[in-house]
Formats: structure tokens, C-alpha cells, sequence
């Protein structure tokens, strides 16, 4: 037999066939336009240079085949600096937008460099594309390859997560800045970072013409297949691309998956008002969706223009793009930004089998990766429940809004309450899909924190420069009494009782659960439930709250642990309340705090849910364990009698949201045992959790 022994650095890449192609004798330029007159590639020899030092013409008639644009040039590569630059029909009312003194950004540019530079001339200046060659030493690092159902999201920020000088780390506010703060997440649990836009975006955003308020978010994509160079330490041009591998790799070796969020339904060239900076200068009618007549962009994005992703061309692109991450970065996943606009057509009709998302699904080279999808858009589209089919998991918007409005107290949240902790099946049971396709998450990185959703009732975003406008109205959110941040004792013990609530019930519920970086510290916007423009410390994570709120940091790290731990939090079908094991037990039991079958017509008091540990085929280890949760999200102590269906199972207490430090989780499964009365005193708005005894 033939054996084969892989060279370790001789691992499979993904070749683009556009942009700037790397070879032995110089570079080759290649770019779609179907309707330029002439194309030219600009040449420079330092970032910042105003001018070309070279201008190679494309010619016609030899360097054109069919609407793609070839020009070889011999004697550079990797590291020249380059811009397009393509004539063409200028007709906005048409959406002809072709500009022949534009500096244009490659499409397919691997990696930016420099900033935009003031203009004179009424000529813009973004930053230069450079030519990479995507040779990386990995170590025989691949994919990680854990299933969905065992991951646990934590969903950061690159720059922000270390910028703050109480982060102490050498490399501030970069990739390898992270790379320094792996550590700290190993040691809280997680399983995957989601990191907020790292693909090019413009440093300051654009208004027309303008560089305005700090893009800090990166919710403005300038070129979809580059790493970021801002969060580069380094500032050689196309470090960011070794950085960013390094950090890829050293997540890998710590256990940890790289999740992308990707923003393939708009750009920042904006409206008829934005500038020129590449698609629109090379393809405008491709690349976004204009109205009938040609003039005006369709704004389904909410930032000015749509990207049409379900044109042949375009979906071309975007195929290429999450190759190009997953192979030759090797990112675990994508999360999918206003994915809805992916299910519209090439006029912005929302389609019922939309092929972008079914390709995305179906497509063997993304086989190994998770893809997740906000599955609604900002002109009106909704689609959780119903975005594809069981490869596509979702950002569960409803699970938010019931939680925060069932731990706040709200009437007639018991029942929504049950099915979101059971995995959502009224959304995900259709059409073959799992409790791992709900994405569950009480906060995001837009909206309140988790602590400012217990600290403010009204959003607090004057910061921002608009007045207040920006930021949604509807937060679902409560102060107790004051807003802001208090002295109070006992407001405070309160708010730490919900937010140890909230995190019990992500880390208890069937799906796969999200944490917001610095939620479990108690991170706070000062009320800012919108900071997209805040590149300060209202948005960067303080270090120094890891110590002042151990407590809670202790608890979520304990609840990851459970989690991982515990197969009977981490289904893969259904639940059904109908009996599956030898004992002829339901799967999932619900009672009423008196002890009682719940009834479910007249909904009220407290709630309590019974998950028997899972049958042996999903439990091959046979580590699961019977689950008992308690809740109160009343305004009343209850007292809660256990149901004489589990008098002979001897349980220990997991978890009580009211225990002070140290005796408010027992992840060992070493807590004390349940009273002998079978009696439990539950606090106002708090919960308990009990761990039955392994079988003998």
C-alpha cells in the first residue's frame, strides 16, 4: 500500500480567477466590466503616493475576452500597490456611473493599504489594493469541524476587545492582540469567536463625499475578500493577511472556531450621493439593485444601496469571497448580515426558493463550515423560522424579545417562554431542520448590553451625533426603580439576580447559545443601545471589570461548563412530551410551582421544567444527567413544591440566581442537596436549578 505523507505548508488553497494572480514572472490583472470602454491598472511604489508611478493600458483587443479585462505585467509582485481605473458611459439616470479619473478598489483585492487621501482635485483616493501571495506556513492546521449543537458563540469585537489599556497587552486593538487574550477565553469556556466585520471598511464613514464619525462596527464593507487593515499591528503593507492567518491559527490551537460576519447586502459606496470607489465604477448596474428606471438605488440595506447578490456575476463574487476565507484563512463559519436581502431577486422581490441560499447550503466547498443567518433585512422582511433549510442556522430574534420580556415580568410570556427554552420548535421542527438551527441570544452588538438592559428603560445614544434618532425604541428593557447606575445595595444585588437569570436561561435551552463580549463582567454602554460610531471606551472592554464582577464571571464560566457537559442541554431532535426511556418518562415534563401538570390555558406563577437525561442514542458516554429548573420571573417569592413524579430521584442544587458568590453554582454537581420537604423558596425574579444523582 502507498503511503502518503503531506508536507504540512503544501495544503490546499483556493485560487481566485480574478483580481491580481500571483506568479513566477510578474502579475496578472484581471476584472469584470461589460460595459468599460478602457481599462487601465495604476501602479505605485509607496502608500503614499498621490500619483501612479505606472499606468498599464489594457488593450481592447487583446487583453479583453468576452467582459472580463486581462493584462499580464512582468517584473512585480507581491506587495505592489495598485488601483483600477476603467472608462466607460457616465449616466447616472441609467446607473452608468463610470468615472475615467476614479481610483478604483479591485473587487477582488486580497488587501488594502493606506488611508483615503485629501482631495484637491475633486479626484478620491481610497486606500491602494496590494498583491498578495497567500503562502502561509498553517503547521497542518484544518477546521475544527464541532458540531453546531456543542458551540457555544462568543460574539467580539477585534479592535475593541483589547484596545483599552487595562487589556495590558503588547499588540493593542489588532489580530494578535486577541491572539494574547486567548487565554482568557479558553478559561471562560466558549467555543467559537464571532468576530464583528473584519473584511476592508473605511476607518471613518462616508457621508457623500465625506469621511465623517468613526466606523467603528465595520458594517460598511469597502472590499469583501481583505482582511482589515486597521486591526493590523504591523504597518507593512498586506500584514494584516499574515496577522490575521496567525490568529486563525493560534484560535485553532486553542480550541477555539473563527466565525466571520460577513455583509454581502450593501457597500459603502452608498446612494446616487456616495462616491465612486469600485463597483461603481466598473459594473454599477451588476453590482446593486437599482429602481426601474435606473436612477436610484433600492435601499432594502437601510445604508443607502442593495447589493444584488442574485445576479449570476455577483453571486459569482460572493461564492469566490467565502471560499476564499474558508480555505485560504481557514474560518470555521459565517454569520450572514440582513440575510434576507440574499433571498431577493435581481428587482428586490423576495423569492420562495431563493438559489443564493441554497448554493450557500449546498456548496461542497463550504461543507465543513457553520452558516448562520440574521434572517431578516431592514425593508421589511422577516424570515426567522423560514431562511433554508437544515445546513442554515439563525440569530433567533425571537428568543431575545421573549426572554428580556419574561424575565422584565410582562403578562402572557410563560408559554413563549417554555418553547424557546425547549429549542424553538414552533420556528425550527418544519422541514427536517434541529434545535441547532436557532441561534439563541438575549443581546447583540446592537442593542443594550446585557447589563444596561437591567440599568436603563430609555437608550441613552446623544454620543452619537444624531439627536437621538438612531437605536431601536423597543429594548424590552427595565432600570428597577433608577436609571443608570446605582449605589443601592439592594437595586444592585437585584440587577446582578437578573443578569444571572438571563445568562441561566441562554446556557440552559436547547439551540445553541450567543454571548455578547463583556456581558459576563457587566460591560456597559452607559445606555448607548447603538454605538456604532463609538470608538472609545463606551464600546471597548474594560479589563478591570473582570476582577470587580468575578462573581459573574465565575457564574457564566460555570454555566458554559454545564453546558458542555451536559448532553441533555444539547439536543439534536425535538422534544416531544411524549414518553421515551425505560421508565416511561416524557422527555420534557412542565408543572406549575405548586407541583401540578401546568396548565397551559390559564398560564400564571412560577414554571418548572423536568428534562430527563437523553436515551443512549444520544447519549453514547452516558454522561446525561435528569435536569430540574425553577423559575420565578414574578414580582413575588413563591414557595415551589416538587412534583411527586420526581420524589425518587435524589437531587443536588446546580444553580440559584440568589446564591451569593461561591454558592450560587456548583458546576462539580457537589451543591447541596434539595430540602427533604421537597419545598424550595424562590425569591422574586430568580431561578434555581437541581442536577439529579448519577444512577447506581
Amino acid at each position: 500500500m502507498l503511503m502518503r505523507h503531506p508536507h504540512p505548508e503544501l495544503q490546499f488553497a483556493y485560487k481566485l480567477p480574478y483580481g491580481a494572480v500571483v506568479t513566477d514572472r510578474g502579475v496578472q490583472f484581471v476584472v469584470f466590466s461589460r460595459s468599460a470602454t478602457a481599462m487601465r491598472v495604476l501602479l505605485y511604489d509607496k502608500v503614499d503616493d498621490r500619483e501612479p508611478n505606472e499606468i498599464i493600458e489594457f488593450d481592447r483587443d487583446t487583453d479583453r475576452w468576452g467582459d472580463v479585462w486581462s493584462a499580464f505585467v512582468p517584473g512585480i509582485g507581491a506587495g505592489q500597490l495598485y488601483h483600477f481605473q476603467a472608462n466607460g458611459p457616465y449616466d447616472p439616470e441609467s446607473g452608468q456611473w463610470f468615472d475615467g479619473n476614479a481610483r478604483l478598489i479591485d473587487p477582488f483585492a486580497k488587501a488594502l493599504a493606506g488611508c483615503f487621501q485629501k482631495s484637491t482635485d475633486g479626484i478620491i483616493r481610497p486606500p491602494k489594493c496590494v498583491v498578495v501571495d497567500d503562502h502561509f506556513d498553517w503547521e497542518g492546521d484544518r477546521h475544527l469541524r464541532r458540531p453546531l449543537s456543542d458551540t457555544v458563540i462568543y460574539e467580539t469585537h477585534v479592535r475593541g476587545f483589547t484596545q483599552s489599556k487595562s487589556s495590558r497587552v503588547k499588540h493593542s486593538g489588532t489580530y494578535l492582540g486577541l491572539i494574547e487574550k486567548l487565554p482568557y477565553l479558553q478559561d471562560l469556556g466558549v467555543t467559537a469567536v464571532e468576530l464583528m466585520p473584519i473584511h476592508e471598511f473605511p476607518i471613518l464613514d462616508i457621508h457623500g463625499n465625506q469621511l465623517e464619525r468613526p466606523n467603528y462596527w465595520g458594517y460598511d464593507p469597502m472590499a469583501f475578500f481583505a482582511p482589515h487593515r486597521g486591526y493590523a499591528h504591523s504597518k507593512v503593507p498586506g500584514a494584516q493577511v499574515n496577522e490575521f492567518k496567525q490568529m486563525v491559527k493560534a484560535c485553532h490551537q486553542a480550541g477555539i472556531e473563527v466565525i466571520l460576519d460577513v455583509v454581502f447586502n450593501h457597500t459603502c459606496e452608498g446612494n446616487e450621493h456616495g462616491p465612486v470607489l469600485s463597483f461603481k465604477g466598473l459594473e454599477n448596474q451588476v453590482y446593486y439593485i437599482l429602481n426601474s428606471g435606473g436612477g436610484h438605488y433600492s435601499n432594502y440595506s437601510g445604508c443607502g444601496n442593495t447589493f444584488n447578490g442574485n445576479h449570476p456575476i455577483s453571486r459569482e463574487l460572493i461564492f469566490h469571497c467565502l471560499r476564499h476565507w474558508v480555505h485560504n484563512y481557514h474560518i470555521d463559519g459565517f454569520r450572514f448580515d440582513l440575510a434576507s436581502i440574499l433571498s431577493r431577486d435581481r428587482y428586490g422581490n423576495l423569492m420562495p426558493n431563493p438559489p443564493m441560499v441554497e448554493m450557500i447550503a449546498e456548496d461542497p466547498m463550504l461543507a465543513d463550515t457553520k452558516i448562520i443567518a440574521e434572517a431578516w433585512d431592514a425593508a421589511g422582511a422577516y424570515q426567522v423560522g423560514s431562511f433554508g433549510d437544515l445546513r442554515w442556522a439563525e440569530w433567533n430574534g425571537r428568543y431575545r424579545d421573549d426572554a428580556r420580556r419574561y424575565w422584565r415580568g410582562d403578562e402572557g410570556l410563560i408559554g413563549p417562554m417554555a418553547t424557546r427554552l425547549a429549542g424553538s420548535s414552533d420556528l425550527y421542527e418544519h422541514a427536517g431542520r434541529a434545535p441547532y438551527c436557532s441561534i439563541n441570544f438575549i443581546t447583540s452588538h446592537d442593542g443594550f448590553t446585557l447589563n444596561d438592559l437591567v440599568s436603563y428603560k430609555d437608550k441613552h445614544n446623544q454620543a452619537n451625533g444624531e439627536e437621538g434618532r438612531d437605536g431601536d425604541n423597543n429594548n424590552c428593557s427595565d432600570n428597577y426603580g433608577v436609571e443608570g447606575p446605582t449605589r443601592r445595595k439592594p437595586l444592585d444585588r437585584l440587577r446582578l439576580r437578573q443578569l444571572k437569570n438571563m445568562m441561566s436561561t441562554l446556557l440552559l435551552s436547547q439551540g445553541v447559545p450567543m454571548i455578547v463580549m463583556g456581558d459576563e463582567v457587566r460591560r456597559t454602554q452607559k445606555g448607548n443601545n447603538n454605538a456604532y460610531c463609538q470608538d472609545n471606551d463606551i464600546s471597548w472592554f474594560d479589563w478591570k471589570l473582570v476582577k470587580k464582577n468575578e462573581e459573574l464571571f465565575n457564574f457564566v464560566r460555570g454555566l458554559i461548563k454545564i453546558r458542555k457537559h451536559q448532553p441533555t442541554l444539547r439536543r439534536t431532535r425535538f422534544l416531544t412530551g411524549r414518553p421515551f426511556d425505560s421508565r416511561g418518562v416524557a422527555d420534557v415534563n412542565w408543572f406549575s410551582h405548586l407541583g401540578l401538570p401546568f396548565n397551559w390555558e390559564n398560564p400564571s406563577g412560577g414554571l418548572v421544567c423536568w428534562l430527563p437525561a437523553p436515551a443512549p442514542a444520544d447519549d453514547p458516554d452516558g454522561v446525561g444527567r435528569d435536569l430540574l429548573l425553577l423559575f420565578n420571573n414574578t414580582p413575588e417569592t413563591l414557595q415551589f413544591n416538587l412534583p411527586e413524579q420526581i420524589r425518587g430521584i435524589r437531587w443536588s442544587q446546580m444553580i440559584d440566581t440568589n446564591g451569593a458568590a461561591q454558592a450560587d453554582i456548583f458546576p462539580e454537581f457537589d451543591g447541596p442537596a434539595a430540602p427533604a420537604n421537597r419545598r424550595v423558596e424562590l425569591i422574586y425574579r430568580s431561578m434555581q436549578a437541581f442536577v439529579a444523582d448519577m444512577p447506581n
